[in-house]
């Protein structure tokens, strides 16, 4: 059993950053490093351009993360962070490289049945901004500061505003089932279908688990703790340092 730790790398949903999963720290044991990514236009990389296109931007973060992705890890992403973490892992197959030892999705229909969704937080033809900030207050998950600041609002919303068009571009081509075990989390009251999570399972020819939480798109915030236990036991099954780690820390 390696000594070093399993690196878990995040992926952030649309109109977010890599601060969102920091308070995810000191709820992990310590042979899980955590690796918020950060993408372009936000965050740490603020001054960086956004990057509007799908492929390039999983390409780039690929190119970026390459180190992180040579040793043991695990790939988690939600939302558009889910489509992203899924392209990381299918661009490693595709090189010959390193494979995470899990892919855990999150609040994302499967990639073949996203043109069959219709959701609102991802209406990419309603890029105003008054579609923009309809579409925060449904799904909720932003903090009412950034309503309360015209700055932050603004920021908020061009990010947003980017990453729409990131999954906008998104195509389901060229993928391939992975080795790797899959495991999705979905909320209960999204308005992503049950059907549309299950089909998930078409990607993985590992072990396949679906994992339902109450909330809406945001139920890792509203049930964080559940869906922090929910991936220490699913990093557990697949890395035993982990399962060890847990049981010492219990």
């Amino acid at each position: 059993m390696s000594n070093a730790p399993v690196t878990l790398l995040c992926l952030p949903c649309a109109g977010a950053s890599a601060s969102m999963y920091l308070r995810w720290r000191r709820h992990l044991p310590s042979t899980v490093r955590l690796l918020p990514v950060e993408l372009p236009g936000r965050g740490m990389r603020l001054n960086d351009a956004f990057v509007e296109d799908f492929s390039q931007l999983a390409a780039q973060l690929g190119a970026e993360q390459r180190a992180a992705m040579q040793g043991r890890y695990a790939l988690f992403g939600h939302s558009m962070g889910a489509l992203l973490a899924f392209a990381l892992a299918q661009q490693q197959r595709a090189g010959g490289l390193p494979l995470p030892g899990a892919l855990f999705v999150s609040g994302s229909p499967a990639p073949q049945c996203r043109e069959r969704e219709i959701l609102g937080q991802e209406d990419f033809g309603q890029e105003d901004d008054a579609a923009l900030i309809r579409a925060l207050h449904q799904h909720g998950g932003t903090p009412p500061d950034v309503f309360a600041s015209d700055e932050l609002l603004r920021m908020t919303l061009n990010t947003l505003r980017a990453d729409y068009r990131v999954c906008a571009s998104f195509s389901c081509q060229n993928v391939f089932p992975l080795p790797v075990p899959l495991q999705v989390l979905a909320g209960r009251r999204d308005t992503i279908r049950d059907a549309s999570q299950q089909a998930w399972r078409e990607h993985t020819r590992a072990d396949f688990s679906l994992r339902w939480f109450d909330g809406g798109h945001f139920f890792i915030r509203e049930q964080e703790a559940a869906v922090l236990a929910c991936l220490r036991d699913g990093l557990a099954r697949y890395f035993p340092e982990v399962a060890h780690a847990a049981v010492a820390a219990s």
